[in-house]
């Protein structure tokens, strides 16, 4: 009888669905975490994004000191004038948006907005002390549209280090983070570095920026990366 009961509550617990929830799909996380805070999120980003654009056109018409002109490489004078990289170049201003958009949680957003705030502050700090410029030189852009409306909004001052790039690096490797955080395959890995690299390439094929600029960029993007994930809320 007691073997009989056994065997009665053993397929019973057999056959009771699990109270052990399933394992999200990686998808459903990152759709989760971008839906959580949005509003703030874009308020943020706007507001940051804003606040450089104040404190960048101001230091670029009103310079501290003389304007330096950063030299070409032979690797600018091998990239040729490309109107159409404009896509890439623009795209920034989305790409920008989805490490923080992607933040799980308050604290990690906060500390994510302060990071990317010091290095924005940090890039205005280096262009009122040395304020650079890359060479004048007039292209075709062959009608491609919004190419006039670049040139004069954003014009080829403060260049080094380039901050578009610096930006979009600190970005991309918290895209690396995120991406692996959640599971995500890594394709979708390799599509945040390809952009990457396609909106610095157009900073060159725009001639917005020198390779000087890129290569300084880089490294203040990446450097204050790192110390953003070593020293993130755990």
């Amino acid at each position: 009888m007691t073997s009989a009961l056994l065997d009665r509550i053993t397929r019973s617990v057999m056959q009771r669905p699990s109270e052990v929830p399933p394992a999200r799909s990686w998808a459903t996380d990152l759709g989760t975490r971008f839906v959580r805070f949005f509003p703030l999120k874009l308020l943020g980003t706007t507001l940051w994004t804003w606040a450089f654009f104040l404190g960048y056109f101001h230091l670029l018409h009103f310079p501290a000191h003389a304007v330096t002109t950063v030299p070409p490489t032979a690797l600018d004078r091998l990239i040729p004038f490309q109107p159409e990289a404009l896509i890439a170049y623009v795209s920034l201003w989305i790409y920008v948006g989805t490490a923080p958009g992607l933040q799980a949680t308050f604290i990690e957003l906060l500390s994510y907005g302060f990071w990317a705030g010091a290095l924005l502050l940090t890039g205005l700090g280096l262009f009122w002390m040395w304020p650079t410029q890359v060479a004048h030189t007039s292209f075709d852009p062959g009608g491609f549209p919004g190419f006039d409306l670049l040139r004069g909004i954003d014009a080829a001052g403060n260049a080094c280090p380039s901050m578009h790039v610096a930006i979009a690096i600190f970005t991309a490797i918290w895209m690396e983070w995120v991406l692996r955080r959640v599971g995500a395959p890594c394709w979708t890995r390799v599509v945040s570095w390809v952009w990457f690299v396609a909106i610095a390439y157009s900073t060159l094929a725009l001639k917005q920026h020198v390779t000087i600029d890129v290569i300084a960029g880089a490294l203040l993007g990446g450097g204050f990366a790192a110390m953003s994930l070593r020293w993130r809320p755990r």
